[in-house]
């Protein structure tokens, strides 16, 4: 034997296990999800000023070395979690009707909104970004984004169907669709919707739209 191959002749060598280069870290990947998942929980709980790493680790089960290995700071990590929410998207309806594809994504728009985390997170990301330009960047874009992609769905749909115009400005629909919602999630933080609430908003949006 040598260095741990077979010599003899006739016979099969074995290679020797690579190993990662010295220092390289390698990342679990479900250490990584418990760490997000441990930042919207921290979140949720004392807000992003009274934030740390130490409170990031302690809830996720890990060492705060395994927190800096991903991200620098808690800007950073904030940062990504918030703009990953960018890509995750909602299902764009297509029910062959403009008003029913509204009200379907007022209805799950609407319980993403409600949920518990989201309603305490939300207002308090706000009011950290007009103190943080990278954080205010990384917020609109989570929350714009997200939706952006479905309202062009449902409006190019719309379009197809003969029931707005084409051409239709895509910016300013897109903040008559989600406007009333986030206004009333984010900034009043109504706790409860009136009843029929979501039908007459899909109903008056949907007017709106064919009247631009």
């Amino acid at each position: 034997m040598l260095g741990g191959m077979t010599t003899n002749a006739g016979e099969p060598q074995t290679r020797p296990r690579r190993r990662a280069p010295a220092g390289a870290a390698v990342l679990r990947e479900d250490v990584t999800d418990a760490i997000r998942a441990a930042v919207f929980a921290e979140l949720a709980s004392v807000g992003y000023a009274r934030m740390s790493i130490e409170g990031i680790a302690r809830r996720a089960g890990v060492g705060k070395t395994a927190v800096y290995r991903r991200w620098r700071s808690k800007l950073h990590l904030v940062l990504d979690v918030v703009s990953a929410l960018a890509v995750q998207g909602l299902p764009a309806p297509d029910t062959g009707s403009l008003e029913m594809d509204l009200r379907m994504l007022y209805e799950v728009t609407s319980r993403a909104l409600r949920h518990p985390v989201a309603s305490q997170i939300l207002p308090d990301l706000q009011a950290e970004a007009a103190r943080n330009p990278d954080l205010a960047e990384a917020v609109q874009k989570a929350l714009r984004a997200g939706q952006e992609g479905v309202a062009s769905s449902i409006l190019a749909a719309a379009e197809a169907r003969g029931e707005v115009g084409a051409g239709v400005d895509h910016d300013l629909a897109l903040d008559l669709i989600s406007g009333p919602l986030y206004w009333r999630a984010v900034v009043i933080r109504t706790p409860k919707l009136p009843k029929g609430y979501l039908s007459a908003l899909a109903r008056g949006t949907a007017e709106a739209l064919k009247a631009l």
